[in-house]
């Protein structure tokens, strides 16, 4: 992403997340659910904790400039996917079977009371291109999310 990203320019590096455990070896048991996640839902995927994320982001020659929890936006978000994907079980069932809408229909219920629970997060980190001297960004949230 750095070297893709114009000079001044602003990555907006957006995450599904677990929380951070006390320690490493403890953050990398995988309960079932997480097993399942990246077997059936997303094969080879991570979730990775708020910290790893940032830290790597810094490795990679970032600067960070502004990070936000959006854990409830998508409890509301993914409850409403499984709302409408239950109002078109047929549509669905039709496309892809009826074992995969199945299966998205317990992803689905499951990330929301995940993130109403706690136990899954996500978040929007914004960086841009590590450089000497002022960033040239705006001073405020507020103008950081109107330039």
């Amino acid at each position: 992403m750095n070297r893709l990203l114009r000079p001044r320019g602003l990555y907006l590096h957006h995450t599904i997340s677990r929380r951070a455990k006390k320690t490493e070896k403890a953050f990398n048991k995988m309960p079932a659910e997480y097993r399942a996640l990246v077997r059936y839902i997303f094969p080879g995927g991570e979730l990775d904790h708020l910290g790893m994320s940032i830290a790597n982001l810094e490795r990679h020659g970032f600067e960070v400039h502004d990070v936000e929890g959006w854990r409830e936006h998508y409890q509301r978000t993914t409850r409403l996917w499984w709302e409408r994907l239950e109002a078109n079980k047929a549509k669905a069932e039709a496309e892809i079977g009826p074992e995969r809408t199945r299966m998205w229909a317990l992803y689905l219920a499951g990330c929301s009371l995940a993130f109403e629970r706690g136990g899954a997060l996500v978040n929007q980190t914004l960086v841009s291109k590590r450089r000497k001297g002022p960033s040239g960004l705006p001073l405020t949230r507020a103008d950081l999310y109107r330039a």
